[in-house]
């Protein structure tokens, strides 16, 4: 695609990085629907993979985790460090992921991005989520240790007197005592998870578009119940394909060992808590990636073209 070639449906010229900025600001408000849809869910996936004896089920979860810490302190624990994450990922990865396509354009030579097969849609995904990953490790990190902090004290592996009440002090601590290194605890499960986990996302979400749409149409014109339906099995697709290494991730975010490997973490959660414990935690996990990432599509693609259409007007 020539950067001097015209907009599919005008005559005004393609300027890629008002493309990119626009994939930018749709990427954000998508990450916002994301982390408000999904938090209270998230909050017991977390526990859950962390604590996998302590709750009889995601229900149960649930429910004391209410009675005992309230609403907004309790489900949406980390919810400000959950925001950042999901604005900082998506933004980042909506962005790189038109960027990625335009590669993968060049590669396959194809010149409109509605060519592109979901296979090179995958790809592009699974690009892109390298880049996301970086801003979303130290916010992660961060949100499941707020989120697990309360378990953490009651089965004695944290001090009261270490607890924080919010993600500065803690983010404070974290770079006092470990430096910014620190922060970062986890990057190699979290882009085992990202790349691959979105190869599949993208994959899933596009297959899904393609499958709903009419004879003679475009994925465009398949309307915003079935985006919400194909952005929630693209979410289902990945979780189910990478909860594994996400369990693994967070018990070596919240863990207040420095030495913690993934390969270490790995037998350490089966050989105390069975195979099984792999998959704690999956089904609320499932239930929240729907219903978020069906908001996180619906909210990207309606923004984004309603700021094309702002910019083709103009």
């Amino acid at each position: 695609m020539a950067t001097t070639g015209e907009v599919e449906g005008s005559h005004i010229p393609r300027n890629h990085a008002l493309e990119t900025a626009v994939d930018l600001a749709a990427g954000t408000v998508g990450g916002v629907a994301n982390c408000l849809s999904g938090q209270p869910l998230d909050t017991v996936k977390v526990k859950m993979q962390t604590f996998p004896t302590l709750y009889r089920n995601a229900f149960h979860c649930f429910v004391q985790t209410y009675k005992t810490d309230g609403f907004f302190h309790g489900l949406y624990a980390g919810t400000v460090p959950a925001l950042a994450a999901n604005i900082a990922e998506n933004a980042i990865l909506f962005m790189f992921y038109g960027i990625c396509q335009k590669s993968v354009m060049k590669l396959v030579h194809v010149e409109k991005e509605n060519d592109l097969k979901a296979i090179h849609k995958a790809f592009a995904g699974g690009g892109a989520a390298f880049f996301a990953s970086l801003a979303l490790c130290p916010t992660e990190l961060i949100k499941c240790k707020l989120q697990a902090m309360r378990e953490m004290v009651d089965q004695g592996k944290l001090e009261k007197s270490k607890t924080f009440s919010g993600p500065y002090a803690l983010t404070k601590h974290i770079c006092k005592t470990e430096g910014v290194r620190g922060m970062f605890r986890g990057l190699g499960p979290t882009l085992g998870r990202e790349m691959p986990g979105y190869f599949v996302f993208f994959g899933g979400y596009e297959i899904s578009r393609n499958y709903f749409t009419p004879p003679g149409k475009t994925p465009d014109d398949i309307g915003p119940l079935k985006t919400v339906l194909c952005g929630g099995i693209g979410g289902v697709s990945l979780w189910v394909a990478i909860f594994p290494t996400d369990v693994v991730k967070s018990r070596i975010q919240i863990s207040e060992g420095k030495s913690a490997t993934f390969a270490g973490t790995f037998m350490q959660v089966v050989r105390e808590d069975g195979v099984l414990a792999l998959y704690r935690g999956l089904g609320p996990t499932v239930v929240r990636t729907f219903i978020a990432s069906g908001a996180l599509f619906l909210s990207y693609e309606y923004c984004k073209r309603g700021l094309e259409y702002l910019l083709k007007n103009q």
